[in-house]
């Protein structure tokens, strides 16, 4: 019997739930349980739009800024891994950790992802749906852009149908697509029409290439947004500087005068500039560099645990990956906690051969760990006719971690009988003339906001970045099915069924889930983890503060 209370269409806040639930912030209560209480994860209905204050702060990401919080004033320099001439203040084009960091300190989302990636409110101050189709908007009032104008439901309408534009070049057309109609129905509400239910849309709107822009934006040297930071200084491919938007519509926010944000592609030279008080923040640190930064008594390693994978690719659509048992026996043969250890220095967490970490919404946590088994291995190859056989298994520094993780597997292999020759391919041209088109190769994965997206573009039979060629026709079914699923606790039990599938089927492994690394002076405070990406998920401007 199902429980109306958490479903979209009848869900009802009252004043008594209200209150209850404010208190018990208060006392200290996470947000999580607090969501939890609403039966929320990314929809909210009418009445709950009034939770979330005037600043959009009471549901505010458990690691964000809260004014009065921290110390006003100063200035930091960071450093990030890439820099480019390609470097853009354009949403629809970020492309790198670098372009979404100063995206997301010029601009603001409709939506955005809190420290468990679950969508809070940001710019809309309520978000309604009743089929997961036909969303209603409201946005909040007196948000004023950069150049004073104030924020109106035509900029969000431009902002969303750019994208379905090919000539704007946005990476992220094929989420757009879903959009059949934008239109304003008031000042400040907008409608959103999908061609098909997703009740995921809160999160797609959290995405960093969906922020908001003024209408009829075609120059975006200034980025010109309603974010945190206004840009005083923007060279592509050497450094850009912002400066504090006085006038932010968070009252109290940022705290910070100043951030200048250079890249240095060296992640040796990143570190030693860290160490040496160049810079304040870099992320993409080395495992084997996290020493360096502990030995100073000035600096801090960040250890954001995230959904980035390097996975062990095994085509499904030729041999010898046809062959279930041998699918089977390869994912047996994977030494996790070694992996976990030996290659990534205990920055990472045991995978479970499916792309959901652990601790992510949605997680299927009552599922076996696979555990490593060679005995179990060998078994299964001489089962499929394939034990003693040799084969070639390529790899790559492209791929995080998996040149090592291939001499680990080659060892574990040899005594299931098994011979595996490593082959190392260079990192230029991996991507497009290797990955995925070997029986056995590695592939690495950047975290994806949420499972829908992630099931969607790598193991839907359809997908174009099916890595294993892998098809099964019940997976397909619960895909569609979730996505217009707008009971929680339905949707997550098809996500969890969908892990088994992938678990027992797909010819994926995944041995571990690996950390976002950043190192940061010691006089930063504020900075904490975000299983998104590095640097807070890109989010950190706003949410940190300088204790010189």
């Amino acid at each position: 019997m199902t429980d109306k209370k958490n479903s979209i269409d009848t869900q009802l806040i009252t004043g008594t739930e209200s209150l209850r639930i404010f208190e018990g912030l208060n006392r200290g209560m996470s947000r999580r349980n607090a969501l939890q209480m609403l039966g929320l994860a990314g929809v909210t209905v009418a009445s709950a739009g009034s939770l979330f204050g005037a600043a959009g702060k009471l549901f505010a990401d458990e690691q964000a800024a809260t004014p009065g919080k921290g110390k006003p004033g100063g200035r930091i320099r960071v450093a990030g891994s890439t820099s480019s001439t390609a470097d853009t203040l354009d949403p629809a084009k970020g492309s790198s950790s670098t372009d979404y960091v100063r995206h997301y300190m010029f601009y603001n989302g409709l939506t955005r992802f809190d420290s468990h990636m679950v969508p809070q409110l940001e710019l809309a101050e309520r978000i309604e749906t009743t089929d997961a189709t036909l969303w209603v908007i409201s946005l909040r009032k007196e948000v004023t852009f950069h150049n004073g104008k104030a924020l109106t439901a035509a900029d969000v309408v431009f902002s969303l149908l750019r994208h379905k534009d090919p000539i704007t070049g946005s990476k992220v057309l094929p989420l757009a697509s879903q959009f059949a109609d934008v239109k304003a129905v008031g000042t400040h509400e907008v409608q959103i029409q999908l061609t098909g239910p997703n009740a995921e849309l809160p999160s797609v709107l959290a995405v960093s290439h969906m922020l908001i822009v003024p209408e009829g934006t075609s120059d975006f040297s200034q980025g010109v947004g309603t974010g945190p930071f206004k840009v005083k200084e923007f060279k592509p491919g050497v450094r850009s500087i912002g400066v504090r938007n006085t006038n932010y519509w968070k009252p109290g926010l940022p705290y910070l005068d100043e951030i200048e944000f250079i890249g240095i592609a060296d992640e040796s030279s990143r570190i030693n500039a860290l160490l040496s008080g160049d810079v304040h923040i870099v992320n993409e640190v080395n495992p084997r560099s996290t020493t360096r930064i502990k030995d100073s008594a000035k600096h801090r390693v960040i250890d954001s645990p995230s959904g980035n994978y390097t996975d062990l690719i095994i085509r499904q659509d030729q041999m010898p990956g046809k062959s279930p048992e041998f699918t089977q026996a390869m994912k047996l043969l994977l030494d996790r906690e070694q992996v976990k250890s030996a290659i990534f220095r205990g920055y990472a967490r045991v995978g479970n051969d499916h792309p959901i970490a652990p601790g992510a919404r949605f997680y299927n946590a009552e599922l076996p760990q696979r555990a490593y088994d060679p005995e179990q291995a060998k078994f299964l190859l001489k089962k499929a006719g394939m034990a003693d056989i040799s084969m070639p298994l390529m790899c790559s520094p492209a791929a995080t971690g998996s040149v090592d993780v291939a001499v680990l597997l080659q060892q574990s292999a040899k005594e299931a009988g098994l011979k595996l020759n490593v082959n190392r391919l260079p990192s230029d041209g991996y991507w497009s003339n290797h990955w995925a088109k070997h029986p056995l190769s590695f592939g690495n994965i950047n975290p994806r906001p949420n499972a829908d997206m992630l099931f969607s573009q790598f193991f839907q039979s359809s997908a174009p970045w099916n890595e294993s060629g892998w098809k099964n026709e019940q997976f397909d079914q619960l895909l569609i099915q979730a996505r217009g699923e707008t009971d929680e606790a339905k949707r997550g039990k098809m996500y969890g069924d969908m892990q088994v599938l992938v678990h027992e089927h797909c010819g994926i492994g995944v041995p571990v889930f690996i950390s976002n690394i950043d190192g940061a002076d010691q006089r930063v405070k504020g900075y904490g983890a975000n299983p998104l990406g590095g640097f807070m998920g890109y989010m950190f401007a706003e949410q940190v503060w300088l204790d010189a």
